[in-house]
């Protein structure tokens, strides 16, 4: 019984670890991912490079998201001209209650979705496990901070300003 439970520890970690290595990390590049938008155009994440880029992880339903929504499209707007983008990546299900909530929130950043929830292949690489989740990345397409400040972002903004 003893090696049997000391079997199933050891493959666990050994689990654990493969899919925390999957995980992006900083200092690694915008992951290959391309997904539909709210325009219903495919969205290379990698065609941000360039632009300092906060990817934010958000669904309708999370209030917190919700919120924060908010303070994005004020920063958006803000630094849109200084070689900043924001791309929102919803995991809702719903696409519907997904494009009424960027009505509602009026967000003019780039919206794509991935639509599988916490098990969507995006939020897997990113290991997105609560939400909101940002990753702030700098115009070589380096992930730079998880969750940043507002103050982290806009020190990088002006750092990257052209």
């Amino acid at each position: 019984m003893f090696k049997i439970k000391n079997i199933i520890t050891l493959f666990s970690l050994i689990a654990t670890v493969s899919i925390a290595s999957a995980q992006i990390k900083i200092g690694d590049s915008f992951p290959d991912i391309q997904l539909q938008n709210n325009k219903n155009s495919t969205v290379k994440l990698n065609s941000f490079k360039g632009k300092t880029v906060l990817v934010d992880f958000w669904a309708s339903w999370c209030a917190p998201c919700r919120m924060a929504n908010k303070k994005l499209v004020k920063m958006y707007d803000q630094y849109k001209s200084q070689n900043f983008e924001i791309v929102g990546i919803s995991i809702d299900i719903d696409k519907s209650k997904w494009l009424k909530a960027i009505e509602k929130d009026k967000m003019k950043h780039q919206q794509l979705i991935d639509p599988k929830g916490f098990d969507a292949k995006t939020a897997v690489t990113f290991g997105v496990d609560t939400l909101p989740s940002t990753y702030l990345f700098n115009a070589s397409g380096k992930l730079i901070a998880i969750n940043p400040t507002e103050a982290q972002i806009i020190a990088q903004i002006k750092k990257n300003k052209k």
